[in-house]
């Protein structure tokens, strides 16, 4: 097998891609919308207008004689062709701050070693059962889909439109009864199905019943609306969802659940997709992952507004304009604390990055704004004081009353295990957290 690991926003000479070409052409120059289409799974999925990962964006973009790799960290495959994107972050041989990052915000336990070369593709399908439970959740927060199904009857009551060849078939000579169809609004349909044959094939692995322990109700609402459920559908049920892909805007969900539920039904031989050739693979927003881990730290002190998934807008003015998401936005209303997660080294975090914090901290009349950012080197905060004045009227003097600060949590360097990374990050949380404690003010 071939491998090729980089790192996330880096650049790449296009040579050191000549291992793993057939994986370089499906992807380079492609948007995300379109390896999505092809069946690379994104995570989160892909929303309008989201700030931190767009539909046009690229996992490899041709500069020159160069890739530049984005903002999203994962795995690739085609063929024998493996391309492992880590995280520009993590030192060393070993990517454990994104598989940290995953086990904190999915909890997802320490079994995906993206790093291995044995066995990729199996790990590549774990990613994907792992994702289950998270998906499930967020389609099932619309209620149980519920759609028109086509049912075949042969009994007396006729309800439906005769069906003449089923009722030939079935009843000469005459015996009282009549074949006929009828279309009813129905939870046993094609999709609940599909999600019902997923949940009993994860049930067989054996971490699967702790899996789904995570969604115990929303696995017993799928279960009680399929009744006709029958293991040797599979097939049918899988091919049926294919052509049948939801499309409405609403269900959004349930059309990413489906789309997840086929590739984890497809997995043959440790193989994702169908056809040698095919690209697959899985993609994580790294922005997102870091901004919904430093949530699990500061969750208790801050509102967290989602832009991806249009919860907690706030607007700039009234009448509803001029939307905005702030990442965090303290609870505390005598001492309004304005802070932006950020997943980019110190020294990137300038020009609009200050723009846009600062205009949040005006509209909540916040004092102080912070900077969140994975610190993988060994600087210490930096705080900026906002300026007074004008160098026209060689007025210009610093304020004692408003600033913002870039507040780095400490990334282990030189990790000797998973375990040792765990630990020394735990010892890191603190220190990071207590800015935003009473003690620490």
């Amino acid at each position: 097998m071939k491998l090729l690991k980089i790192k996330d926003n880096s650049y790449n000479n296009k040579e050191d891609f000549s291992g793993v070409r057939n994986v370089a052409k499906k992807v380079a120059d492609k948007t995300l919308e379109q390896l999505e289409k092809e069946g690379i799974f994104i995570f989160p999925e892909l929303i309008k207008d989201a700030d931190d990962i767009t539909k046009d964006q690229m996992v490899l973009k041709s500069e020159n004689d160069a890739y530049r790799s984005s903002n999203v960290m994962g795995f690739l495959g085609c063929m024998d062709e493996r391309l492992v994107i880590e995280s520009r972050f993590s030192a060393g041989d070993h990517d454990y701050f994104f598989q940290y990052l995953l086990d904190r915000v999915l909890d997802f336990p320490n079994i995906i070693d993206l790093e291995t070369d044995e066995d990729q593709d199996n790990r590549l399908f774990s990613l994907l059962l792992f994702l289950f439970p998270s998906y499930l959740k967020a389609a099932m927060r619309k209620g149980v889909y519920k759609t028109y199904i086509l049912n075949r009857y042969n009994d007396s009551s006729v309800r439906g439109a005769v069906d003449i060849a089923g009722h030939i078939r079935q009843n000469i000579p005459f015996v009282g009864k009549v074949a006929y169809n009828m279309r009813e609004y129905s939870y046993d349909n094609q999709l609940m199905e599909l999600i019902r044959h997923t949940i009993e094939f994860i049930k067989k692995k054996p971490y699967g019943n702790n899996l789904l322990l995570k969604v115990k109700d929303e696995v017993k609402l799928v279960i009680d609306a399929t009744p006709d459920y029958e293991f040797y559908d599979k097939r049918k049920v899988i091919v049926e969802n294919q052509q049948n892909v939801i499309r409405h805007a609403y269900f959004h969900e349930y059309r990413t659940l489906q789309h997840l539920c086929i590739l984890i039904l497809q997995h043959q031989k440790h193989q994702i997709g169908s056809g040698s050739r095919q690209i697959y693979g899985i993609l994580f927003d790294g922005a997102w992952l870091w901004e919904e881990y430093v949530n699990t730290l500061i969750g208790e002190a801050f509102y967290h507004p989602m832009n991806k998934s249009r919860k907690g807008v706030q607007h700039l003015f009234t009448g509803g304009f001029g939307p905005i998401y702030p990442d965090f936005i303290s609870r505390n209303k005598s001492e309004r604390i304005i802070a932006d997660a950020k997943y980019k080294p110190v020294g990137n975090i300038r020009n609009k990055d200050y723009f846009q914090v600062l205009a949040y901290m005006f509209r909540f009349d916040a004092r102080r704004g912070f900077y969140l950012y994975p610190e993988s080197g060994e600087a210490d905060d930096l705080v900026l004081w906002m300026n007074r004045g004008s160098t026209y009227e060689k007025n210009v003097q610093k304020r004692d009353d408003i600033c913002v600060a870039k507040h780095g949590l400490k990334i282990p360097k030189d990790a000797d295990s998973y375990e040792d990374f765990t630990a020394r990050m735990k010892a890191g949380e603190q220190a990071f957290s207590t800015v935003f404690t009473p003690a620490g003010k």
